[in-house]
């Protein structure tokens, strides 16, 4: 009989712990994935200043990365407070000097020993699914506008995850709701570089 009560309270205290450890796992996941996610926008940013449009494929990003360079701008002298900086730059009063600079150089560099190669890959998917990156443009007010969306799914990212029921039950939930069932960020519909978090 006691050994009945002990079991009995194990699957109690199991099931009050499983979506809690599921939501804690997603989470953390999902952090990581952000963090990803948020350096494809950077690198598609800088992309778009360079080239006037994202790109929508992952070796053209990592290549950008390793051997492209952006125009940094120097300014050489102060403006006097009675003067406008265009005014000044007329007058030879400041100049302005502009080199290039490696992207690698410049962004992501707060990483540490984030790998630009494995850029395509979303995290806890051991290298075996690789996001989803689309460019193109979108039409507002008579002018054609750049767009790309990246996206992971759920069911990759948290496919080693113990709580498979959960996770179905949670896609599901967001299906009806008519929300992509996982990470997004960009939109092929609308010119935005926002995540759907």
């Amino acid at each position: 009989m006691v050994a009945l009560v002990f079991f009995l309270g194990y699957k109690v205290y199991e099931s009050i712990m499983e979506p809690v450890e599921y939501k804690k796992a997603t989470d953390k996941r999902e952090k990581v994935i952000k963090q990803k996610l948020g350096h494809i926008k950077s690198l598609e940013i800088e992309y778009k200043k360079i080239y006037g449009k994202y790109t929508g494929d992952f070796d053209t990003l990592i290549d950008f990365y390793h051997n492209d360079s952006m125009p940094l701008v120097m300014k050489i002298g102060t403006v006097p407070d009675t003067l406008t900086e265009t005014v000044a730059l007329e007058m030879g009063i400041i100049s302005r000097d502009t080199t290039k600079i490696a992207i690698k150089d410049t962004l992501l560099q707060d990483l540490g020993v984030f790998n630009v190669d494995r850029l395509a890959e979303v995290p806890f998917t051991h290298g075996k699914v690789k996001f989803e990156l689309e460019s193109g443009t979108v039409v507002r007010a008579n002018f054609d506008v750049p767009v790309f969306e990246v996206k992971c799914y759920k069911k990759d990212y948290l496919a080693e995850i113990k709580a498979q029921e959960l996770l179905q039950n949670d896609i599901l939930l967001l299906q009806e709701d008519d929300k992509f069932p996982g990470l997004k960020l960009g939109s092929l519909t609308e010119p935005s570089t926002d995540g759907n978090w």
